[in-house]
Protein backbone atom coordinates (compact mmCIF):
# COMPACT_ATOMS: atom_id res chain seq x y z
CA UNK A 1 0.00 0.00 0.00
CA UNK A 2 2.83 2.37 0.86
CA UNK A 3 4.52 1.58 -2.45
CA UNK A 4 1.29 2.28 -4.32
CA UNK A 5 0.86 5.66 -2.62
CA UNK A 6 4.49 6.53 -3.31
CA UNK A 7 4.10 5.60 -6.96
CA UNK A 8 0.98 7.76 -7.32
CA UNK A 9 2.79 10.69 -5.73
CA UNK A 10 5.72 10.25 -8.09
CA UNK A 11 3.40 10.10 -11.09
CA UNK A 12 1.60 13.24 -9.92
CA UNK A 13 4.88 15.12 -9.49
CA UNK A 14 6.04 13.95 -12.91
CA UNK A 15 2.82 15.21 -14.51
CA UNK A 16 3.20 18.59 -12.82
CA UNK A 17 6.80 18.84 -13.98
CA UNK A 18 5.81 18.06 -17.56
CA UNK A 19 2.92 20.54 -17.46
CA UNK A 20 5.26 23.36 -16.47
CA UNK A 21 7.50 22.90 -19.49
CA UNK A 22 4.62 22.83 -21.99
CA UNK A 23 3.68 25.72 -24.19
CA UNK A 24 0.20 24.23 -24.71
CA UNK A 25 -1.41 21.93 -22.15
CA UNK A 26 -3.22 18.75 -23.10
CA UNK A 27 -6.57 20.53 -22.84
CA UNK A 28 -5.45 23.38 -25.12
CA UNK A 29 -4.59 26.14 -22.65
CA UNK A 30 -1.49 28.21 -23.42
CA UNK A 31 1.14 28.24 -20.68
CA UNK A 32 2.60 31.70 -21.17
CA UNK A 33 2.97 34.79 -19.01
CA UNK A 34 2.64 38.30 -20.46
CA UNK A 35 4.65 40.95 -18.64
CA UNK A 36 5.96 44.49 -18.99
CA UNK A 37 2.92 45.65 -20.92
CA UNK A 38 2.92 49.39 -21.55
CA UNK A 39 0.49 51.32 -19.39
CA UNK A 40 -1.39 52.77 -22.37
CA UNK A 41 -2.00 49.33 -23.84
CA UNK A 42 -3.93 48.25 -20.75
CA UNK A 43 -6.78 50.57 -21.73
CA UNK A 44 -7.32 48.44 -24.83
CA UNK A 45 -9.03 45.87 -22.58
CA UNK A 46 -11.51 48.54 -21.45
CA UNK A 47 -12.06 49.72 -25.02
CA UNK A 48 -12.95 46.16 -25.98
CA UNK A 49 -15.29 45.89 -23.01
CA UNK A 50 -17.61 43.28 -24.53
CA UNK A 51 -14.89 40.71 -25.20
CA UNK A 52 -13.31 41.30 -21.79
CA UNK A 53 -16.67 40.85 -20.07
CA UNK A 54 -17.60 37.67 -21.95
CA UNK A 55 -14.20 36.09 -21.24
CA UNK A 56 -14.39 36.71 -17.47
CA UNK A 57 -15.29 33.96 -15.01
CA UNK A 58 -18.87 33.12 -14.16
CA UNK A 59 -18.74 34.41 -10.58
CA UNK A 60 -17.71 37.85 -11.85
CA UNK A 61 -20.50 37.85 -14.44
CA UNK A 62 -22.99 36.90 -11.72
CA UNK A 63 -21.74 39.72 -9.48
CA UNK A 64 -22.09 42.23 -12.34
CA UNK A 65 -25.56 40.86 -13.09
CA UNK A 66 -26.80 41.35 -9.51
CA UNK A 67 -25.00 44.65 -9.00
CA UNK A 68 -26.28 46.26 -12.21
CA UNK A 69 -29.92 45.62 -11.34
CA UNK A 70 -29.70 46.43 -7.64
CA UNK A 71 -27.66 49.58 -8.17
CA UNK A 72 -29.94 50.88 -10.92
CA UNK A 73 -33.01 50.31 -8.72
CA UNK A 74 -31.40 52.19 -5.84
CA UNK A 75 -30.16 55.10 -7.97
CA UNK A 76 -33.57 55.62 -9.55
CA UNK A 77 -35.20 55.32 -6.12
CA UNK A 78 -33.12 58.32 -5.02
CA UNK A 79 -34.31 60.25 -8.05
CA UNK A 80 -37.92 59.33 -7.23
CA UNK A 81 -37.33 60.40 -3.64
CA UNK A 82 -35.96 63.75 -4.81
CA UNK A 83 -38.94 64.22 -7.12
CA UNK A 84 -41.39 63.35 -4.34
CA UNK A 85 -39.64 65.75 -1.93
CA UNK A 86 -39.84 68.63 -4.39
CA UNK A 87 -43.52 67.95 -4.86
CA UNK A 88 -44.18 67.66 -1.12
CA UNK A 89 -45.30 64.02 -1.23
CA UNK A 90 -43.27 62.65 1.70
CA UNK A 91 -44.99 61.79 4.99
CA UNK A 92 -42.73 63.97 7.08
CA UNK A 93 -43.74 66.94 4.91
CA UNK A 94 -47.39 66.50 6.06
CA UNK A 95 -49.09 66.98 2.66
CA UNK A 96 -52.73 68.26 2.78
CA UNK A 97 -55.70 66.02 2.17
CA UNK A 98 -56.38 67.37 -1.34
CA UNK A 99 -52.69 67.09 -2.38
CA UNK A 100 -52.00 65.27 -5.67
CA UNK A 101 -48.67 63.38 -5.50
CA UNK A 102 -46.39 62.55 -8.43
CA UNK A 103 -46.96 58.84 -7.69
CA UNK A 104 -49.58 57.26 -5.48
CA UNK A 105 -48.29 55.60 -2.26
CA UNK A 106 -44.72 56.79 -2.91
CA UNK A 107 -44.06 58.77 0.27
CA UNK A 108 -40.72 57.48 1.65
CA UNK A 109 -37.36 56.06 0.67
CA UNK A 110 -38.55 52.47 1.04
CA UNK A 111 -41.64 53.02 -1.09
CA UNK A 112 -39.49 54.87 -3.62
CA UNK A 113 -37.21 51.85 -3.89
CA UNK A 114 -40.16 49.48 -4.28
CA UNK A 115 -41.69 51.71 -6.95
CA UNK A 116 -38.35 51.88 -8.79
CA UNK A 117 -38.08 48.07 -8.72
CA UNK A 118 -41.67 47.62 -9.92
CA UNK A 119 -41.19 50.14 -12.72
CA UNK A 120 -37.95 48.69 -14.08
CA UNK A 121 -39.09 45.06 -13.83
CA UNK A 122 -42.64 45.90 -15.05
CA UNK A 123 -44.17 44.06 -12.11
CA UNK A 124 -46.92 46.58 -11.31
CA UNK A 125 -48.70 45.40 -8.14
CA UNK A 126 -51.35 48.10 -8.55
CA UNK A 127 -50.87 50.02 -5.28
CA UNK A 128 -48.31 52.46 -6.71
CA UNK A 129 -48.75 54.39 -9.96
CA UNK A 130 -47.70 57.65 -11.61
CA UNK A 131 -50.23 60.48 -11.75
CA UNK A 132 -50.59 62.53 -14.95
CA UNK A 133 -50.41 65.82 -12.99
CA UNK A 134 -46.62 65.53 -12.57
CA UNK A 135 -44.68 65.89 -15.88
CA UNK A 136 -41.39 65.13 -14.16
CA UNK A 137 -42.65 61.72 -13.01
CA UNK A 138 -43.85 60.86 -16.53
CA UNK A 139 -40.45 61.77 -17.96
CA UNK A 140 -38.60 59.83 -15.26
CA UNK A 141 -40.65 56.64 -15.75
CA UNK A 142 -39.90 56.73 -19.50
CA UNK A 143 -36.17 57.14 -18.84
CA UNK A 144 -36.10 54.31 -16.31
CA UNK A 145 -38.04 51.97 -18.62
CA UNK A 146 -35.57 52.58 -21.45
CA UNK A 147 -32.57 52.21 -19.15
CA UNK A 148 -33.95 48.97 -17.69
CA UNK A 149 -34.45 47.55 -21.19
CA UNK A 150 -30.83 48.35 -22.05
CA UNK A 151 -29.58 46.54 -18.93
CA UNK A 152 -31.70 43.48 -19.73
CA UNK A 153 -30.40 43.36 -23.32
CA UNK A 154 -26.80 43.65 -22.14
CA UNK A 155 -27.06 41.04 -19.40
CA UNK A 156 -29.06 38.54 -21.46
CA UNK A 157 -26.67 38.95 -24.39
CA UNK A 158 -23.63 38.47 -22.18
CA UNK A 159 -25.01 35.33 -20.52
CA UNK A 160 -26.09 33.88 -23.87
CA UNK A 161 -22.72 34.67 -25.48
CA UNK A 162 -20.85 33.14 -22.56
CA UNK A 163 -22.95 29.98 -22.63
CA UNK A 164 -22.53 29.55 -26.39
CA UNK A 165 -18.79 30.22 -26.58
CA UNK A 166 -17.16 28.11 -29.31
CA UNK A 167 -14.61 26.78 -26.82
CA UNK A 168 -17.46 24.99 -25.02
CA UNK A 169 -18.08 22.97 -28.18
CA UNK A 170 -14.34 22.33 -28.41
CA UNK A 171 -14.46 20.41 -25.12
CA UNK A 172 -16.26 17.59 -26.90
CA UNK A 173 -13.28 17.12 -29.25
CA UNK A 174 -10.66 14.82 -27.75
CA UNK A 175 -7.20 13.70 -28.80
CA UNK A 176 -5.31 10.56 -27.91
CA UNK A 177 -3.04 10.82 -24.89
CA UNK A 178 0.04 9.74 -26.83
CA UNK A 179 1.24 9.74 -30.41
CA UNK A 180 2.96 6.77 -32.04
CA UNK A 181 5.58 6.21 -34.72
CA UNK A 182 5.21 3.11 -36.87
CA UNK A 183 4.93 2.00 -40.46
CA UNK A 184 1.75 2.85 -42.37
CA UNK A 185 1.58 1.24 -45.78
CA UNK A 186 4.93 2.13 -47.38
CA UNK A 187 5.79 5.07 -45.12
CA UNK A 188 7.16 5.64 -41.63
CA UNK A 189 4.63 7.89 -39.94
CA UNK A 190 3.89 9.73 -36.72
CA UNK A 191 0.23 9.22 -35.86
CA UNK A 192 -2.35 10.31 -33.31
CA UNK A 193 -6.11 10.06 -32.95
CA UNK A 194 -8.84 12.66 -32.71
CA UNK A 195 -12.54 12.06 -32.04
CA UNK A 196 -15.79 14.01 -31.94
CA UNK A 197 -17.85 12.97 -28.91
CA UNK A 198 -21.09 14.39 -30.33
CA UNK A 199 -23.15 13.05 -33.20
CA UNK A 200 -23.40 16.50 -34.79
CA UNK A 201 -20.63 17.00 -37.33
CA UNK A 202 -17.79 19.47 -37.38
CA UNK A 203 -17.81 21.07 -40.83
CA UNK A 204 -14.70 22.08 -42.76
CA UNK A 205 -12.28 20.56 -40.26
CA UNK A 206 -8.60 21.15 -40.92
CA UNK A 207 -5.78 19.77 -38.76
CA UNK A 208 -2.22 21.00 -38.81
CA UNK A 209 0.72 21.10 -36.44
CA UNK A 210 3.59 23.27 -35.28
CA UNK A 211 6.85 21.91 -33.89
CA UNK A 212 8.29 24.25 -31.25
CA UNK A 213 11.91 23.87 -30.25
CA UNK A 214 14.93 25.95 -29.36
CA UNK A 215 17.50 26.15 -32.15
CA UNK A 216 20.97 27.68 -32.32
CA UNK A 217 22.08 29.24 -35.59
CA UNK A 218 25.64 28.86 -36.91
CA UNK A 219 26.38 32.45 -35.87
CA UNK A 220 25.47 31.60 -32.25
CA UNK A 221 22.02 33.20 -32.18
CA UNK A 222 19.53 31.26 -30.06
CA UNK A 223 15.92 31.17 -31.25
CA UNK A 224 13.43 30.24 -28.56
CA UNK A 225 10.19 28.63 -29.77
CA UNK A 226 11.37 28.21 -33.33
CA UNK A 227 8.32 27.03 -35.30
CA UNK A 228 8.28 24.34 -37.99
CA UNK A 229 5.14 23.46 -39.93
CA UNK A 230 3.97 19.86 -39.63
CA UNK A 231 1.41 18.53 -42.12
CA UNK A 232 -1.00 15.79 -41.12
CA UNK A 233 -2.95 13.60 -43.50
CA UNK A 234 -5.72 11.03 -43.51
CA UNK A 235 -6.30 8.46 -46.20
CA UNK A 236 -8.69 10.84 -47.99
CA UNK A 237 -6.37 13.86 -47.86
CA UNK A 238 -5.86 16.70 -45.42
CA UNK A 239 -8.61 19.23 -46.20
CA UNK A 240 -12.30 19.18 -45.22
CA UNK A 241 -12.20 16.06 -43.08
CA UNK A 242 -15.37 13.98 -42.81
CA UNK A 243 -15.38 14.04 -39.04
CA UNK A 244 -18.18 11.56 -38.35
CA UNK A 245 -16.04 9.01 -36.52
CA UNK A 246 -12.62 9.00 -34.80
CA UNK A 247 -9.80 9.68 -37.23
CA UNK A 248 -6.19 8.61 -37.17
CA UNK A 249 -4.02 11.33 -38.65
CA UNK A 250 -0.45 10.73 -39.69
CA UNK A 251 2.62 12.72 -40.61
CA UNK A 252 4.98 11.11 -43.12
CA UNK A 253 8.55 11.08 -41.79
CA UNK A 254 10.54 11.76 -44.95
CA UNK A 255 13.75 13.68 -45.52
CA UNK A 256 11.91 16.98 -45.20
CA UNK A 257 10.45 16.04 -41.82
CA UNK A 258 12.10 17.32 -38.60
CA UNK A 259 11.72 13.79 -37.19
CA UNK A 260 13.92 12.27 -39.91
CA UNK A 261 17.15 12.51 -37.89
CA UNK A 262 15.60 11.09 -34.73
CA UNK A 263 15.81 7.46 -33.66
CA UNK A 264 14.05 5.38 -31.05
CA UNK A 265 16.99 5.81 -28.67
CA UNK A 266 17.37 9.57 -29.16
CA UNK A 267 13.69 10.56 -29.28
CA UNK A 268 13.31 10.87 -25.51
CA UNK A 269 16.47 13.00 -25.35
CA UNK A 270 15.08 15.65 -27.70
CA UNK A 271 13.58 18.93 -26.49
CA UNK A 272 10.58 19.90 -28.55
CA UNK A 273 6.81 20.21 -28.35
CA UNK A 274 4.45 19.19 -31.12
CA UNK A 275 1.33 21.37 -30.95
CA UNK A 276 -1.66 20.15 -32.96
CA UNK A 277 -4.47 22.48 -34.04
CA UNK A 278 -7.89 21.66 -35.42
CA UNK A 279 -9.97 24.45 -36.96
CA UNK A 280 -13.59 23.59 -37.70
CA UNK A 281 -17.15 24.90 -37.64
CA UNK A 282 -19.98 23.44 -35.59
CA UNK A 283 -22.87 22.14 -37.68
CA UNK A 284 -25.60 23.17 -35.23
CA UNK A 285 -24.44 26.73 -34.45
CA UNK A 286 -22.03 27.55 -37.34
CA UNK A 287 -19.56 28.84 -34.76
CA UNK A 288 -15.90 28.48 -35.67
CA UNK A 289 -13.74 26.93 -32.98
CA UNK A 290 -10.16 25.78 -32.58
CA UNK A 291 -9.06 22.77 -30.55
CA UNK A 292 -5.45 22.39 -29.43
CA UNK A 293 -3.28 19.80 -27.78
CA UNK A 294 0.42 19.02 -27.59
CA UNK A 295 2.81 16.09 -27.48
CA UNK A 296 6.26 16.15 -25.92
CA UNK A 297 8.95 13.49 -26.58
CA UNK A 298 7.84 11.47 -23.53
CA UNK A 299 4.37 11.14 -25.10
CA UNK A 300 5.52 9.84 -28.51
CA UNK A 301 5.98 6.06 -28.53
CA UNK A 302 8.22 4.54 -31.19
CA UNK A 303 7.22 1.12 -32.47
CA UNK A 304 3.55 1.15 -31.47
CA UNK A 305 0.27 1.37 -33.35
CA UNK A 306 -3.28 2.16 -32.23
CA UNK A 307 -5.74 -0.63 -31.68
CA UNK A 308 -8.86 -0.69 -33.88
CA UNK A 309 -11.94 0.95 -32.39
CA UNK A 310 -14.52 0.84 -35.22
CA UNK A 311 -16.59 -2.29 -35.83
CA UNK A 312 -20.07 -3.29 -36.97
CA UNK A 313 -22.74 -4.83 -34.78
CA UNK A 314 -25.30 -7.49 -35.68
CA UNK A 315 -27.72 -4.87 -36.97
CA UNK A 316 -25.16 -3.56 -39.44
CA UNK A 317 -24.53 -0.28 -37.63
CA UNK A 318 -21.06 1.08 -37.08
CA UNK A 319 -19.90 1.01 -33.48
CA UNK A 320 -17.07 3.03 -31.93
CA UNK A 321 -15.41 1.51 -28.87
CA UNK A 322 -13.78 4.40 -27.03
CA UNK A 323 -12.17 2.05 -24.52
CA UNK A 324 -9.51 1.42 -27.18
CA UNK A 325 -9.20 5.06 -28.20
CA UNK A 326 -5.75 5.56 -26.63
CA UNK A 327 -4.70 1.92 -26.40
CA UNK A 328 -1.66 0.84 -28.38
CA UNK A 329 0.09 -2.38 -29.23
CA UNK A 330 3.77 -2.86 -30.16
CA UNK A 331 4.61 -3.54 -33.80
CA UNK A 332 7.84 -4.22 -35.67
CA UNK A 333 9.19 -0.83 -36.72
CA UNK A 334 12.42 0.43 -38.18
CA UNK A 335 14.81 1.74 -35.55
CA UNK A 336 15.26 5.04 -37.38
CA UNK A 337 14.04 6.84 -40.48
CA UNK A 338 17.41 6.40 -42.19
CA UNK A 339 17.10 2.62 -41.81
CA UNK A 340 13.57 2.64 -43.15
CA UNK A 341 14.36 4.66 -46.29
CA UNK A 342 17.66 2.93 -47.08
CA UNK A 343 16.12 -0.51 -46.82
CA UNK A 344 18.25 -1.65 -43.90
CA UNK A 345 16.97 -4.40 -41.63
CA UNK A 346 17.31 -2.57 -38.36
CA UNK A 347 13.82 -3.29 -37.06
CA UNK A 348 12.75 -2.76 -33.49
CA UNK A 349 9.96 -4.61 -31.73
CA UNK A 350 9.01 -4.64 -28.07
CA UNK A 351 6.87 -7.76 -28.33
CA UNK A 352 9.50 -10.10 -29.72
CA UNK A 353 8.09 -10.45 -33.24
CA UNK A 354 10.32 -12.10 -35.79
CA UNK A 355 11.96 -9.90 -38.35
CA UNK A 356 10.53 -10.93 -41.71
CA UNK A 357 13.55 -9.52 -43.51
CA UNK A 358 16.09 -11.62 -41.62
CA UNK A 359 17.96 -14.16 -43.73
CA UNK A 360 19.72 -17.23 -42.36
CA UNK A 361 23.07 -18.03 -43.98
CA UNK A 362 25.61 -20.73 -43.29
CA UNK A 363 29.10 -19.69 -42.22
CA UNK A 364 31.95 -22.09 -42.83
CA UNK A 365 34.37 -22.47 -40.03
Amino acid sequence: MVLGIRKRIQNHLAERRLSKIRLVSKDGRCNINIGNVKYNNRFAFFADFWTSFVETRWHFVFCVFVTSYTLSWFIFSLVWYWLAKNNGDLLWQNPPQDHTPCAWNVNGLTTCFLFSLETQTTIGYGVRAVTPQCPGAVTLIIIQAIFGALIECLMCGAVLAKISLPKKRAKTITFSDEAVICQKKDFLCLMFRVANLRKTLMIGSQIYGKLFRTTVKPDGETIIMDQINIDFLVDAGKDSLFFVCPLTLYHVIDKASPFFDMTKDTLRQQEFELVVFMDSRAESTSHTCQVRTSFIPQEILWGYSFQPIISRDKEGKYRVDFSNFSKMSPVATAHCAHCFHTGGHHFHSDNGLDNPGFQVIDIDE
